[in-house]
């Protein structure tokens, strides 16, 4: 049996706005979808985003898109779908609505990524690296432009991977 088979799959989730879906004007992006695709699919992606994604799920993550946004889930599915990305998984706002909040009275967080089991999540909002050390998920921090951030999330992911799940590498 293929070892990397055998071993726990570990999820790595992304923000959108301003992590993944970023402005021309502050950041290097993606060139847009051809028209007509680009009147509907506005967004424009971080550059590099596309190449990382695959770059993940190639090496065995789950790529997952965790937002507090209403975006529908078909459509982000089908964006990322038309740069070549397979996505694992997708929590909008909604969805964290039904299935987190519920009917708590108290208010969660925004985001809970440990409670769909995923170990590093990537976000702009340095609250929600306050959330991962109380309720038990990693949180890769990125805002700016970084040159360099497609090879750090990796490195960073890697790192929690071999601290997890010694024996899948």
């Amino acid at each position: 049996m293929d070892e990397r088979a055998a071993a726990p799959l570990m999820r790595v989730s992304f923000d959108l706005d301003e992590v993944l879906f970023v402005s021309p004007e502050t950041h290097k992006t993606e060139p847009p979808l051809p028209f007509p695709l680009n009147r509907v699919f506005r967004e424009r992606l971080r550059l590099g985003a596309p190449e990382l994604l695959r770059s993940l799920r190639a090496a065995g993550y789950q790529v997952w898109i965790y937002t507090s946004s209403f975006r529908a889930e078909r459509y982000i599915r089908l964006l990322f779908r038309l740069y070549g990305v397979r996505l694992d998984g997708i929590v909008n706002g909604e969805r964290h609505l039904r299935e987190v909040q519920r009917d708590r009275k108290e208010a969660l967080p925004q985001k809970m990524p440990g409670r769909y089991r995923i170990s590093l999540h990537v976000d702009d909002e340095s609250v929600v690296a306050s959330w991962g050390r109380q309720y038990g998920f990693h949180t890769y921090l990125l805002n700016a432009q970084d040159d360099d951030w497609a090879e750090k999330i990796m490195a960073c992911a890697d790192r929690i991977r071999r601290a997890e799940y010694p024996e899948s590498r």
